[in-house]
């Protein structure tokens, strides 16, 4: 509900002056913060948080960059103090450097600090950073403190939002717009200011996750030293970006973090590995009971019974996954304000650098051509940088794309039809070729695509970019029940629930229904009723239908 997203933020917002005024005091074990919101309702406020930012168009919603970072938030999810508390992780457009936690175990990070950051290792501390803002119930413990002063100021800022429904016409729009982009922005910048003793219980605790992860220990001061250089550079006027506003840098937190990671580094190993995408490096605790178990029998039905596996399969997905540079020039093209704007980048890169554009870059490169209609043109780049890495699956679906765009599909979908055999129910790939498929348009190319998606549909029931191409492709199959349904999901996990709704009783008129289907549609309507009612007692509807 808009009006309980707008309470969390505020709520978060306001606790900074009570926060600083505790400022030089521990962590209150026995806090009654945990009994403030139940887990379901911090994950429930989490979720709207999400759908909002979503609405307003704020996220980075891209299969690939998901899934790189949400396998880099998982793996140091499980290191952590709480590797039970589930973890979300998104990514936002904006190129401010920023990362920030919410309720619910709701993390986002910036599109500028990966673009910052040299290495993977780097994100992985700011993530690990804000993983123990949540495992040490910092958030909640900020709206507890805030809960005397944030009803009158709740009050005056949803009257504000409803005043501007109200007026109507599209500068209603545009103070909704205002209105939200206020209470995001004051999320952003103000909910994680906490104390002194927050930030280093977080920077302490942080770096054990990060360790226990395989990740570099010196990253955190590392990327912590960068920032003050940033900050120091700003002193002629320009503005200070947000993650030093809300997690600021002293030289007695850069000491600090060097002298944990001096320590952990003297407590472990590091163990290299050569891979086929160059040398990986991690560091281990050589006490870790899994590095001297005995070889074990594989109980993989697919592997010769008398193989044995000397190393535990966990063991492989530790320290930087190889993928980060790839992910950086992807977040790159897909945080530019214009492809014009981009193409201007890349090139300013290619001159500053002596040997020019690196393969990641020019990856980055090639979409942004892509982006700009030159097909051909990124065709023959990605061919080139394919050839160089036929195992890079960030450039193979870059490159069916251009085929398919260059008209070239029955190319185009030989290759997605070979990943998919490699990589079975992949999202990624899955949602990558469905995308070019319903690109190519067609009945036949819809029944193929859904036929693809079908198999994912029970684990994305909260992702809006399955929903809009699973029901696109319904669409073309000549699915019209499933599509509506599936574009209702889509609308709901956008921020629109009102539009959601809507659609879900027309589609509930539709006499073709069966029974499961039926129960399905009745279920979603009484999920959704309760929240478009309180938004609609609050005064507030969605601008879209007002318009018409």
């Amino acid at each position: 509900m808009r009006p309980l997203l707008l309470a969390t933020a505020l709520t978060l917002a306001i606790a900074l002056p009570h926060a600083a005024a505790q400022e030089n005091s521990l962590p209150d074990i026995g806090s009654s913060a945990g009994e403030l919101l139940t887990p379901a309702r911090q994950a429930e406020y989490g979720g709207m948080l999400l759908r909002e930012l979503r609405n307003y168009g704020y996220l980075v919603d891209d299969p690939l960059v998901d899934e790189w970072l949400q396998a880099m938030g998982t793996r140091l999810g499980s290191n952590s103090a709480q590797p039970r508390q589930p973890y979300t992780f998104f990514m936002l457009k904006d190129r401010q450097i920023n990362a920030f936690a919410t309720l619910g175990g709701y993390i986002g990070v910036n599109a500028g600090l990966v673009l910052t950051a040299q290495r993977e290792d780097e994100v992985a501390a700011v993530l690990s950073h804000e993983i123990a803002h949540v495992t040490q119930q910092h958030v909640l413990r900020g709206v507890e403190r805030a809960q005397r002063d944030q009803i009158p100021i709740l009050l005056g800022m949803l009257a504000a939002i409803v005043a501007a429904q109200q007026a109507g016409g599209s500068s209603a729009g545009e103070a909704t717009m205002a209105s939200i982009t206020s209470a995001m922005g004051l999320m952003q910048q103000r909910q994680i200011n906490y104390t002194r003793s927050n930030e280093s219980e977080a920077d302490r605790i942080g770096i054990r996750t990060l360790a226990r992860s395989g990740y570099d220990v010196d990253a955190m001061a590392g990327f912590f030293e960068r920032m003050a250089q940033v900050m120091r550079g700003n002193e002629g006027g320009y503005s200070t970006p947000d993650f030093l506003r809300t997690h600021p840098v002293t030289t007695t937190r850069i000491s600090e973090a060097k002298s944990r990671a001096e320590q952990i580094r003297k407590d472990t190993v590091v163990l290299t590995t050569s891979t086929p995408t160059g040398v990986r490096q991690e560091r281990v605790d050589p006490k870790d009971p899994s590095l001297s178990l005995p070889p074990v029998r594989s109980d993989n039905p697919l592997l010769p019974a008398s193989m044995q596996l000397s190393v535990p399969m966990q063991s492989l997905v530790r320290g930087e996954s190889g993928q980060f540079a790839w992910a950086r020039e992807r977040l790159r093209v897909l945080s530019s304000e214009t492809p014009s704007a981009l193409q201007r980048e890349y090139e300013n890169l290619r001159r500053s650098q002596a040997g020019g554009l690196d393969a990641a870059q020019r990856y980055g490169a090639a979409l942004a051509q892509l982006r700009s209609g030159s097909a051909q043109s990124a065709l023959k780049e990605l061919r080139s940088l394919h050839e160089a890495e036929p195992e890079n699956l960030w450039v193979a679906l870059a490159l069916g794309e251009a085929e398919s765009r260059a008209g070239q599909h029955a190319q185009a979908n030989q290759r997605f039809e070979t990943l998919l055999r490699s990589l079975p129910n992949n999202r990624p790939v899955a949602l990558t070729y469905a995308a070019v498929l319903n690109e190519q348009g067609g009945q036949q190319a819809g029944q193929r695509a859904q036929a693809m998606l079908r198999p994912l549909l029970g684990r994305s029931g909260n992702d809006p970019v399955f929903q809009r191409t699973y029901a696109r492709a319904s669409e073309l199959a000549g699915d019209t029940a499933r599509a509506a349904e599936a574009y209702a999901e889509a609308a709901f996990l956008s921020g629109r629930p009102e539009q959601a709704l809507l659609q879900l009783q027309a589609l509930k008129k539709n006499q073709e229904l069966d029974y499961v289907a039926r129960a399905r549609v009745d279920a979603r309507i009484e999920a959704i009723t309760p929240t478009v009612l309180e938004l609609r007692r609050q005064g507030i509807r969605d601008p879209d239908l007002q318009r018409r």
